[in-house]
């Protein structure tokens, strides 16, 4: 009797996976993900700030002018970036690191430093300003992939390739707690331990790691009487609805106004000078009010399959040998799946309230710009990759 038996679900995924990828020289998903999310910040930065244009610069289109502005400029600087070669970018990082620390130092220059909120976080160029954080999340990715590239072994089987990156991680922490920007050091934080975690670090070093970050970052909470107000007054914002908890029983009557499919285009409430920073840290409660649950559901599903195409390009890259590519496009999708999952956790008031935009959504200048690089980065790895898959199988 000839014994037969199904194929294991291992089998089945290698032989799908294992497939080549389509003739297009990128990732169409991709793409199509990225240019909506795109879209839906256009339309939602003008619906949002229209109000406040109004109030503070008798122009309604001023907020979403310079949106587009900043958006036409980050797609020809992504262009360009799209061009420089995985490679290239590799022996850039230590460049890239240190032209970041430096600007993390300036603007901590009293007189360089421009200070909005209680907080020094951008340098003033005329008439627009630059953030440094947000290109440090930029550097600090480029940077380990490069590092774990190199020292892969290291990572996983020595102490010292422990060590080294935490140095570079506290050193950043500490500079960017002085501005202060709690929500960026987290941010930085989670993706530089999840990357080496990719790279194999070992179960004890990542748990050591991961106790340490956390500890840190609690103690730094602890010790900011406005960080402490701030985690207590997100678990029970309607214990004090005008003050602390202001921005967020705001937020949450804009999720709760729109129910299952939102009050339409143009019809949020909550954005009419009741929600505070309603076009940058808070736009997805506008979109929320207007578009519903349906239409949030959408814009996480659209962040959900951005990340996970991108762990998609890392994991083909890491299958052809490329280490540095596969590493910076983990880290990306790291970095954007934190920040987005963070920002809507505090629009939705599951996590405390952070300075953080949501990528691609929010207004921003610095951050549209360098979000827009980060993923013609992730393009540039999925085009060498592909170019890489079609070279051999020709051969």
């Amino acid at each position: 009797m000839i014994r037969t038996s199904a194929p294991s679900v291992m089998t089945d995924f290698k032989n799908v996976t294992s497939r080549r990828p389509s003739r297009a020289p990128i990732d169409i998903m991709l793409c199509a993900a990225l240019l909506t999310l795109i879209t839906i910040g256009v339309v939602f930065v003008a619906s949002a700030s229209m109000t406040i244009g109004e109030q503070q610069y008798h122009d309604p289109f001023f907020f979403i002018s310079r949106q587009l502005i900043y958006l036409v400029a980050g797609l020809v600087l992504a262009g360009m970036v799209a061009l420089v070669s995985a490679e290239k970018l590799q022996n850039s990082a230590p460049v890239l690191l240190v032209v970041g620390l430096i600007l993390l130092v300036t603007v901590l220059v009293p007189g360089l430093g421009h200070m909005v909120n209680g907080s020094r976080r951008w340098i003033g160029f005329g008439i627009f300003n630059v953030q440094p954080s947000e290109l440090m999340k930029l550097a600090v990715v480029i940077f380990m992939a490069a590092f774990l590239a190199r020292n892969g072994d290291t990572v996983r089987t020595e102490l010292r390739g422990f060590v080294k990156p935490m140095v570079l991680l506290v050193s950043v922490s500490l500079l960017l707690m002085l501005e202060p920007d709690f929500g960026s050091t987290a941010v930085i934080a989670c993706t530089v331990v999840g990357m080496m975690f990719l790279a194999g670090m070992r179960l004890w070093m990542f748990i050591g790691m991961a106790a340490l970050g956390g500890g840190a970052l609690g103690a730094l909470a602890v010790m900011a009487p406005y960080r402490m107000q701030r985690l207590t007054s997100f678990m029970d914002p309607w214990s004090d609805p005008f003050n602390s908890g202001f921005q967020l029983t705001q937020a949450l009557i804009a999720f709760g106004h729109g129910g299952w499919f939102g009050a339409g285009l143009g019809g949020s409430i909550q954005k009419l000078s009741y929600l505070p920073e309603a076009h940058t840290d808070f736009v997805f409660a506008v979109l929320a009010e207007e578009l519903g649950v349906a239409g949030t559901l959408g814009v996480i599903f659209l962040f959900a399959l951005v990340v996970a195409r991108a762990f998609v390009i890392g994991w083909r890259a890491e299958r052809m040998g490329n280490m540095f590519s596969a590493y910076l496009a983990y880290g990306i999708a790291l970095w954007l799946g934190l920040q987005a999952a963070i920002n809507i956790g505090v629009n939705m008031g599951v996590l405390p309230t952070k300075g953080l935009t949501l990528p691609l959504l929010s207004y921003g200048g610095s951050s549209l710009l360098v979000t827009l690089v980060a993923c013609a980065l992730l393009l540039r790895v999925d085009f060498e990759t592909r170019s890489s898959t079609m070279r051999g199988a020709k051969r």
